[in-house]
């Protein structure tokens, strides 16, 4: 699944964002030899689990009926050559999930190289910070009461049956849980709404759920795989950041604020209003918009793959004395850079401007190459 497309299909990515995304729920069946159950099987995870390792107490948890296990009920401190580390007992999870406890296996974005390839794809595609769960359950044991997510998921069914029930109320563009409640359970079944639909997840299947969608999910008849990402994009709070750091660089935003007591606070509402000029002038900046754009590409690293022994040849420019154009947009900030070295990497300038399109750093270095700017060393 290298594309979008390739984990809607049949639904195109068209008609994906024009009538689902943001809006309600999608689910597409698996199609007769259908790849996407093969994200993850049996063989895969239990190797996962079976590397002890590279699991820590806060990215491996067991929920039993709803009630999350304590950590020292199935964790033990380890001695490792880097100190002691506090665990999860392998022995132990496996006594809770022969329990019939439903395993949370979290952070794996990039444990694998499907996962970590289809979490990849999708920040790209959603200009967004990906994470990716496994969640391992079996036949009448509830993970999870009825609960809404505060980013939008996709979730891949890979192994066995699971039915999520969706409700009919969603919550408004959630950015954080509510304040102030005691039972989150029971308040989340307060709210919930009716029943609105059951959709039964087989081996394959996708279902996309906005952020704000009450549901809730059972294993059927067998033990349950599947895969959820969570898609977390920038929202509006961004921007207060970004303008700050962008404000101050404009003395007016360093000045003193007139006393509220002068001329009945007329200077301090007029200096208010010229302030809130600049920022609606910044805001609405190309250069503003670059810094945005900027910063949602760093939510996505590049994903590197080690070929070792083999190792990647190193592509070394050197500028000449030939005049540099002014470069416009992100990609600005890395030609600034390459043409302050006498020798640089190509492959280093990629790997340092991680916040510019690969793509556009490749195109503009290659146009400065054909122009003389820049020569191979």
């Amino acid at each position: 699944m290298r594309t979008l497309d390739d984990l809607l299909h049949p639904i195109t990515s068209d008609r994906f964002f024009a009538d689902f995304h943001g809006r309600k729920p999608l689910h597409i069946p698996a199609g007769e030899g259908e790849p996407k159950r093969a994200l993850l099987d049996w063989s895969t995870f239990n190797g996962l689990l079976n590397q002890p390792s590279i699991w820590t107490a806060q990215s491996l948890k067991l929920v039993h009926n709803t009630q999350p296990v304590p950590p020292e009920r199935y964790c033990r401190t380890v001695q490792t050559q880097s100190g002691a580390v506090f665990r999860p007992d392998p022995a132990k999870v496996a006594l809770f999930v022969a329990d019939g406890a439903s395993l949370i296996a979290g952070d794996v974005q990039d444990l694998t190289p499907p996962i970590a390839d289809l979490s990849s794809m999708l920040g790209r595609a959603f200009a967004a910070s990906m994470g990716a769960n496994i969640y391992c359950s079996f036949k009448g044991v509830q993970a999870f009461g009825a609960h809404f997510d505060l980013t939008d998921v996709f979730a891949v069914q890979t192994e066995g049956e699971k039915l999520w029930r969706i409700y009919e109320n969603r919550a408004d563009a959630p950015v954080e849980m509510p304040s102030g409640v005691g039972d989150m359970r029971h308040w989340f079944e307060q709210t919930r709404g009716r029943l609105q639909a059951e959709v039964m997840m087989r081996p394959g299947d996708v279902l996309y759920l906005p952020r704000g969608c009450y549901h809730d999910a059972l294993a059927q008849d067998a033990a349950s795989l599947h895969v959820t990402f969570s898609i977390a994009s920038l929202y509006g709070r961004i921007i207060f950041n970004l303008l700050e750091q962008a404000a101050m660089q404009d003395p007016a935003f360093r000045a003193y604020l007139p006393s509220p007591d002068k001329d009945g606070g007329r200077a301090l509402q007029q200096h208010l209003a010229g302030l809130g000029q600049k920022l609606a002038q910044l805001a609405a900046s190309s250069a503003f918009r670059d810094e945005v754009a900027m910063t949602q590409e760093r939510l996505t690293p590049r994903t590197h793959r080690f070929t070792l022994p083999e190792r990647a040849p190193l592509t070394r420019y050197s500028r000449t004395a030939v005049m540099a154009p002014l470069y416009a947009g992100p990609v600005a900030h890395a030609m600034h850079w390459a043409l302050s070295q006498h020798v640089f990497a190509l492959e280093d300038l990629i790997a340092q401007f991680d916040f510019v399109p690969e793509s556009d750093i490749r195109a503009t270095v290659d146009q400065a190459e054909k122009s003389g700017v820049l020569k191979r060393v």
